[in-house]
C-alpha cells in the first residue's frame, strides 16, 4: 500500500510523537550510515530528543569531525566582512535604482499634467520646454510619415496610369484587328468587280439590255405611225 503524505506540523499526541521520533530517528541514522558507506563521505549526526537525550552517529571520529567543522566555520567567519561589504554595495545600488525609478515616475506624472502643485516656476518652465521639444519631435516624425505615404500614393498613381495606358493601347489594337476582319468581305467584292472577265460579262449583259430596250421603242413608234 502507498503511504499517505504526512502533514509537516507538530504532533500533539505525546505517544504518537514519541513513536514517530523513534521511527524517524532510526531511519535517519540508517540513511547517514548508507551515505557514508556508499559515497565514502565523512558523516557526523547528532540528535537530541525533546527530553535532551543524545543520539549520535559518526563514520570516523566524532571529535575530529567536529573540529573540522569548527575550522571551516572560522574560514567562513573570516570571509564574512567581505561578504558584508559586497552586500552593502548591492543594497546601495538597489537604493539608487529605486530612487531613479521614483524620479522617473514623478517626471512621468508631471508630463501627464499631474502633481503640478508642488512644482516651482523654474520646474514648470523646464517642463514646458521639454514638452515643446517633445511636440516638435513628434510633429517632425508625423510629417515624415505623411511624406512617405504621399510618395507611396504617387508611385501607386503612376503605376495605375501606366497600366491604364497599356490597357488602352491593347484595346485600340484589338479594335483595329476587328475592323480589318469586318472590312475583308467588301474588299473581296470590289476585287471581283475589277476582274476583266466579270466586267466583260457585265458589259455584255448591259448591251443586251440596251438592244432590247431600243427594239421595244422602235416597235412602239411604228405602231403609232
Amino acid at each position: 500500500m502507498v503511504r499517505g503524505k504526512v502533514e509537516l506540523k507538530r504532533i500533539e499526541n505525546t505517544t504518537s510523537r514519541q513513536v514517530t521520533f523513534t521511527k524517524r530517528r532510526n531511519g535517519l541514522l540508517k540513511k547517514a550510515y548508507e551515505l557514508s558507506v556508499l559515497c565514502d563521505a565523512e558523516v557526523a549526526l547528532i540528535i537530541f530528543s525533546q527530553k535532551g537525550k543524545l543520539y549520535e552517529f559518526s563514520s570516523s571520529n566524532m571529535q575530529k569531525t567536529i573540529e573540522k567543522y569548527r575550522s571551516d566555520v572560522k574560514k567562513d567567519e573570516i570571509c564574512t566582512p567581505e561578504n558584508e561589504v559586497h552586500v552593502q554595495q548591492l543594497k546601495q545600488e538597489a537604493a539608487a535604482i529605486q530612487q531613479q525609478i521614483e524620479q522617473l515616475e514623478i517626471s512621468q506624472r508631471r508630463l501627464l499634467g499631474q502633481d503640478l502643485v508642488s512644482c516651482s516656476v523654474e520646474e514648470l518652465s523646464h517642463l514646458d520646454n521639454k514638452l515643446e521639444h517633445t511636440l516638435r519631435t513628434i510633429r517632425a516624425r508625423k510629417t515624415q510619415l505623411f511624406k512617405e505615404q504621399v510618395e507611396k500614393l504617387k508611385a501607386k498613381e503612376r503605376y495605375l496610369l501606366e497600366e491604364n495606358a497599356r490597357l488602352c493601347q491593347e484595346n485600340t489594337s484589338l479594335c483595329q484587328k476587328s475592323c480589318q476582319r469586318i472590312a475583308t468581305p467588301s474588299q473581296l467584292y470590289s476585287t471581283k468587280q475589277k476582274d476583266p472577265v466579270i466586267s466583260n460579262q457585265s458589259s455584255q449583259f448591259s448591251e443586251v439590255e440596251t438592244e432590247l430596250f431600243v427594239g421595244l421603242r422602235v416597235s412602239q413608234n411604228s405602231t403609232n405611225l
